[in-house]
């Protein structure tokens, strides 16, 4: 069974990230809300209490019996999770005069302690709190102090419980603490004994077998989409019970130029049983006329839905519906704050396992986007596949403002084509996180040769992210630029004006709808 750390949430925007961190130490690990604390079995090496926005001195913070938890298995407490280990055991924990947050340096550093070997007096470390610990309850000792605040560092005594308890009162898991990867790494391996041996090769063993296990001779069906998480999804499927799996690939009409032919095509070649439909036709006459963003969204959900159920009823035998859920989605899919889970709409891809009732297998939900691409090198799935910039659900219906016609799809696709070509040619498609090609509905003047033109604006999106939960603009240089507009204006009659998106993510969004 394999081994794993387990991070009780309360509520900390870095909470996923120190998930990542203690991931990239080889080590399996995962968030459950502070409230749902699960059976402390003997998979589970460890315990972290990640931050929170709250402060233990309000009347409604998050608590919880920490009895239950200390002592049972090594803890670590960061930041809201340090205060709340002093709080709770009689320690004194005060509001700050002010916020402290930014960067502060370690001072006596009691680094002969096995959580701060090889950390050293000055390590810069990031602060992000407005409690601060005044004095530890008397089972605990100081470990390292900063310059602003007395306690950052502690322990419990030796033999004050039955496996040890550290607490921070810094964030380890952010790049501005120098050490704070060494800090963890002395957690995850020397203080809870975890052997690092969770990597994609053992991830995927221990997956298929589990699906062979779950599915026996059963049937599953899948969409792709030609992105990653589907993609990586499948193949582990497939690896797991073969021909069993049947894929469909929906040409909704709205996918980027020789897209749908050029998926199936590597999909053939990875040995996957796709099923190919052109549906192209019946989301155009359904979208005829339409401009409102979210009615667009909810038409093309509800086609896809519709061509989806028609076909899957052609087949016999099928009891699952596999899914590409990722991590992120489940974390964000359970409330911190209470006992309510609430699913987003986007984890059961438009309603379908309600419509089909057939049976969930979702076999990336533990892992990360970019384990999910590490994941894909594993099974050898092509770079062009893995390598690929995310991709709207609705495809370039979120990318045509206004209402969609077939011209309108064939314009987008050929000023979006010579986008992404170009990227690749310059050596910058992997240097963004994502672009594409919008198409306004406004029509400019403009000339070419002696004639006047009054034809439409495309503009030019790229942005750089790491999840897509905020995003900057791409600095892309201006001879691609000027590359990019004269080669989409002289070759895509229709199109007389080329402009590049320079906004970020917040305030503005990603996609224009």
């Amino acid at each position: 069974m394999t081994e794993k750390i387990l991070i009780l949430d309360f509520g900390s925007q870095y909470t996923q990230l120190i998930a990542r961190r203690v991931r990239e130490l080889h080590t399996y690990c995962e968030i459950v809300p502070y409230n749902k604390v699960p059976a402390l079995d003997d998979t589970i090496k460890g315990i972290i209490l990640s931050g929170s926005p709250f402060s233990v001195k309000e009347p409604d913070a998050l608590r919880l019996d920490l009895n239950e938890l200390v002592g049972k298995k090594p803890l670590l407490g960061i930041c809201y999770g340090a205060q709340l280990l002093t709080d709770f055991y009689g320690g004194v924990v005060q509001r700050s005069d002010k916020r402290e947050y930014g960067k502060a340096h370690l001072s006596n550093v009691r680094y002969q302690d096995p959580f701060l070997h090889g950390v050293p007096d000055g390590s810069q470390v990031w602060m992000s709190h407005g409690d601060s610990i005044m004095e530890l309850p008397p089972q605990f000792e100081l470990l390292a102090s900063t310059e602003s605040i007395p306690v950052a560092v502690f322990r419990s005594k030796k033999g004050a419980f039955a496996n040890p308890v550290y607490g921070i009162q810094f964030h380890p898991e952010v790049t501005h603490s120098v050490d704070g990867r060494n800090i963890l790494r002395n957690f995850v391996y020397d203080i809870c004994g975890c052997s690092g041996e969770w990597t994609p090769a053992h991830f995927v063993e221990e997956t298929v077998e589990g699906l062979r296990r779950k599915i026996g001779r059963e049937r599953v069906l899948m969409g792709l989409s030609g992105g990653v998480d589907s993609t990586v999804a499948a193949e582990l499927l497939h690896k797991a019970i073969g021909d069993q799996l049947i894929c469909f690939f929906i040409d909704n009409g709205l996918l980027r130029k020789n897209e749908f032919e050029e998926v199936l095509k590597s999909y053939e070649s990875m040995g996957l049983n796709v099923v190919g439909i052109d549906a192209k036709q019946r989301f155009w006459d359904a979208l005829a006329g339409e401009s409102s963003p979210e009615k667009k969204r909810k038409i093309i959900g509800r086609e896809f839905i519709h061509v989806f159920e028609e076909e899957a009823q052609k087949l016999e035998g099928i009891e699952w519906l596999g899914q590409g859920t990722i991590y992120p989605d489940v974390i964000e899919s359970v409330s911190v704050h209470g006992p309510s889970v609430t699913i987003k709409s986007h984890h059961n891809v438009g309603g379908l396992p309600d419509v089909l009732k057939l049976k969930i297998v979702e076999p990336l939900r533990m892992l990360f986007k970019d384990e999910v691409r590490e994941v894909g090198k594993e099974l050898g799935i092509p770079m062009e596949i893995l390598g690929r910039h995310p991709f709207p659900g609705p495809g370039l219906g979120v990318r045509i403002l206004g209402d969609i016609t077939p011209e309108k799809v064939a314009l987008l696709q050929e000023a979006d084509h010579i986008f992404i070509s170009k990227l690749k040619k310059y050596g910058l498609y992997d240097k963004v996180w994502q672009a594409g090609a919008i198409l306004l509905p406004v029509q400019s003047v403009g000339v070419m040769g002696d004639e006047r033109t009054y034809e439409r604006t495309a503009v030019l999106r790229a942005v750089n992210s790491v999840d897509g939960m905020t995003a900057e603009w791409s600095r892309l240089p201006h001879d691609f630029l000027a590359d990019v507009s004269s080669e989409i204006v002289n070759n895509v009659k229709g199109i007389n004006r080329v402009v590049f998106d320079i906004s970020n993510k917040p305030p503005s969004t990603i996609e224009w709808e």
